[in-house]
This record gives structure tokens, C-alpha cells and sequence, in this order.
């Protein structure tokens, strides 16, 4: 693994972010990005992958349990489209199916607050979508 990798859950309210800084390390929840546009938090996006020289920014996409697209994949490919448009490295789209779910069990396992998981919960998502990215490339699929 050449560089680090960012992992994004990107919904309506917030964005969740983790980091991975090499591939013998684990990735980590890294913070939260409150949504507010597409323009502003792509950008706020890039500013954190050059700060943390990421050379790659993986996506959670949204894919219905029946493995069908929807609007929210429709408005995921245009999220894809204009981060990649403005981010130099490369850019790659996971499916996020169930990943927000593993991260409330997690969560609900360390007997924190309802009030305290539901601030870290998307960047606990991205976790689930990073280790998901990293087991898929380790499998050569």
C-alpha cells in the first residue's frame, strides 16, 4: 500500500471518515464532516487527504440488500463524479451494505451512550467500509 487511504460513509446529516496509514496497520475512525454541500464538503474531503497524504479516498455506495441501485446510488455517482473530479489520487466506490449496522453492534458493545454512539457511528462506519476495501484488494477481487 503506497500512501495512506481514506474511507468515507457520506450521509445526509454527516460524513464519517477513518484512515489507514499503512498496510500493516489498522484503519482507524478519523473524524467527522458535518454535511452541509456537495461543493464544501468535497472540498473540506480533499484538504483532509492532503493533510494526511492519502493517495487513495474509498467510498462507502449504497446498494439496496437485493444488490439493486437506487436514488441514493444515483446521487453517489454524482458525490464520486465531482470528488473525482478534485482529488488527484484515486477514488473507489465500495458497497456499504450493512456496514453502519456492524459499527452499531461494535458500538453497542462498549456500553457507550446512545447519545455519544450516534456522534461516532459514521466514522466507525468507515472503518467497516475501509477493512472491507482492504480485505477485497487482499483477495485479489
Amino acid at each position: 500500500m503506497d500512501g495512506a487511504i481514506l474511507a468515507l460513509d457520506v450521509g445526509t446529516v454527516r460524513i464519517g471518515v477513518a484512515i489507514c496509514e499503512g498496510a500493516r496497520l489498522p484503519a482507524l475512525p478519523l473524524t467527522t464532516i458535518p454535511h452541509t454541500n456537495r461543493t464544501t464538503d468535497i472540498a473540506r474531503i480533499v484538504d483532509l487527504a492532503r493533510e494526511r497524504a492519502a493517495r487513495t479516498i474509498v467510498v462507502g455506495y449504497p446498494v439496496r440488500l437485493d444488490g439493486s441501485h437506487g436514488t441514493a446510488a444515483e446521487k453517489m455517482d454524482r458525490f464520486i463524479a465531482a470528488l473525482r473530479g478534485s482529488f488527484a489520487g484515486d477514488v473507489v466506490a465500495v458497497d456499504e451494505r450493512l456496514t453502519t449496522a456492524a459499527a452499531q453492534r461494535k458500538l453497542l458493545a462498549t456500553g457507550l451512550s446512545g447519545r455519544k454512539r450516534r456522534t461516532i457511528v459514521d466514522r466507525y462506519a468507515a472503518v467497516e467500509i475501509l477493512e472491507s476495501y482492504r480485505f477485497s484488494i487482499s483477495r485479489g477481487s
